[in-house]
């Protein structure tokens, strides 16, 4: 379903990688890893089609996605380093508009519902700027729970989160995989890759 195809990608004056090949299907996670400045940053963006590659194309159902356009980027949820909150909102109305951005309309019930199973309990109502890194992490975590995205592409998932919401988002992932999606993820951080049948890409070597 997905597959990236003699990728290069070049920074400056310096290729990061060549001739990368990939392929993921439905219950697969891909695990990138490599050390920094390998490009595993680069890699994601190119599958969330925000970089294009300097050589080669990623696919997804045999199409080329800059090919696809919106019915990719619909089917496709990303997740980068920053937790992807605004500040001044609370964190129901940042789920709210990510949602509305992905073209769900949940309702008061299933956004509060969502953030409590993120462990956000009795604070969806106050400003992002007032929790703490792992809680505003949190907020933007929980707009899985709420996606229909069959592609899950998450860049250092695992920052600033503690071990419960460590395993709350592993229990995530599986229950993506699970029902069929896939999942593309790096990480700095030791974290047991145990979700559906997973792929290891490593780059720098």
């Amino acid at each position: 379903m997905l597959r990236g195809h003699a990728l290069a990608a070049v920074r400056g004056d310096r290729r990061l990688f060549a001739g990368l090949e990939f392929a993921l299907d439905a219950g697969e996670l891909l695990y990138v890893n490599g050390p920094n400045g390998s490009g595993k940053t680069t890699l994601l963006r190119m599958i969330c089609g925000l970089v294009a590659p300097a050589e080669g194309a990623i696919l997804w159902h045999g199409e080329d996605i800059r090919a696809v356009g919106d019915a990719y980027r619909a089917d496709m949820a990303y997740l980068g380093h920053l937790p992807g909150v605004k500040d001044e909102l609370s964190g129901l109305e940042n789920l709210r508009i990510n949602c509305r951005l992905a073209g769900r309309d949940p309702s008061g019930a299933e956004l509060a519902r969502a953030l409590g199973e993120m462990g956000l309990d009795g604070l969806e109502d106050l400003p992002a700027k007032v929790l703490s890194q792992g809680q505003r992490r949190r907020v933007g975590l929980a707009r899985l729970r709420l996606s229909r995205a069959r592609l899950w592409v998450l860049d250092e998932p695992y920052v600033a989160l503690d071990r419960a919401a460590v395993e709350l988002l592993q229990a995530q992932i599986r229950g993506h995989l699970a029902r069929g999606g896939l999942a593309v993820l790096t990480t700095h951080q030791q974290v047991e890759m145990d979700a559906g049948t997973t792929r290891e890409l490593r780059l720098g070597i």
